[in-house]
């Protein structure tokens, strides 16, 4: 069961980490370092220490501010492409280091969530763009690390809730994705106004 409970933290934290690499990596310290919600295992307590601290807190802010600007937004889901599976494997085997899940599993679990979470994020996105003007593209960015900052809380405190919740936005992802394609499509027909 706890093998169990540690894949569906990984995967909580990971699919986090899809959304905005650098937050669950900050909260996990953060957590770790003010609450007794996480006890991160050696090697992953140094998230807690200051300087990591520090430096996730600038990461993620930058993060958090350049999805906010136009052109800048679609620059970093490219470099997302190598940093989300990066940080969801590193996320998803800080957050499952206290329970008996291997740190491999959770490695390559963590990397296929988050890549997984990302490109959708990132397919999401023009359509956005193309469907509103890039004018939602702020609004979308803001969702995005809010339910970033809620999947990992999740995660490390009700893990299956985090893993229903994945499941969830990812059914919704693919049922917008299947709509507006089908709306975009030359000679569909169009719903009226």
């Amino acid at each position: 069961m706890e093998v169990l409970s540690g894949l569906f933290v990984a995967v909580g934290v990971a699919a986090a980490a899809g959304l905005n690499a650098p937050l669950p990596l900050l909260l996990l310290g953060a957590l770790d370092r003010w609450t007794g919600l996480v006890d991160l295992q050696a090697p992953w307590d140094a998230l807690a220490q200051p300087e990591w601290l520090v430096a996730l807190a600038a990461l993620t802010a930058l993060d958090v501010v350049g999805d906010k600007v136009p052109a800048v937004d679609h620059a970093l889901h490219v470099l997302g492409l190598a940093a989300a599976p990066l940080a969801g494997a590193l996320a998803a085997m800080a957050g499952s280091s206290a329970t008996e899940l291997a740190p491999v599993v959770a490695a390559v679990a963590g990397a296929i969530v988050a890549e997984g979470t990302h490109v959708t994020r990132a397919g999401v996105r023009p359509v956005s763009t193309a469907a509103t003007g890039g004018a939602a593209n702020p609004v979308l960015s803001v969702v995005e690390d809010v339910t970033s900052a809620v999947l990992t809380v999740l995660a490390v405190v009700v893990p299956v809730l985090a893993v229903a919740l994945v499941v969830l936005l990812g059914v919704a992802a693919v049922r917008l994705l299947r709509r507006v394609r089908g709306r975009l499509r030359p000679g569909a027909p169009r719903s009226p106004a």
